[in-house]
């Protein structure tokens, strides 16, 4: 049984957010995948993806073992629920793992089935000529 299409007012939902015109629409319209991702939508919005701070020496930012940069689904921060002040190099280290996720899901695989699902910022620390070592674990689960 072949799935149902993509309501035409959801489409339209798309549009108005992302400020595409007809011709862009028709764009985003004409690729296939795109119907698929909107499909997966509701799911991947029920997801909270969190990096959890597992080592920390030497942070200029001052993150520690147990903080927590938290995301919803799509991978927008949820700021309050994030330390007050957020390194941009640890951010920016999260995002490559945030997109797998998503990739993950849109694939139908379970994203906390994810193997390698450590990452750092980009600082090397002190012991190998840099300030400080951020090393952090990506987890996603169920809102």
């Amino acid at each position: 049984m072949a799935e149902p299409g993509i309501p035409e007012h959801v489409w339209s939902a798309v549009q108005d957010r992302l400020g595409y015109s007809e011709e862009d629409m028709a764009l985003f319209r004409g690729n296939p995948r795109n119907e698929e991702v909107l499909r997966r939508t509701p799911e991947l919005m029920s997801k909270t993806i969190v990096a959890e701070v597992v080592e920390s020496h030497g942070c200029n930012s001052g993150h520690e073992v147990g903080d927590r940069f938290v995301f919803d689904g799509a991978g927008n921060v949820i700021s309050k629920l994030c330390p007050k002040r957020m390194c941009v190099y640890a951010l920016a280290a999260v995002a490559p793992l945030i997109f797998t996720s998503n990739e993950l899901l849109y694939a139908g695989v379970d994203p906390s089935e994810m193997r390698f699902n450590r990452l750092g910022c980009p600082d090397v620390g002190v012991r190998c000529g840099g300030w400080g070592r951020v090393v952090m674990e990506l987890k996603v689960a169920d809102r």
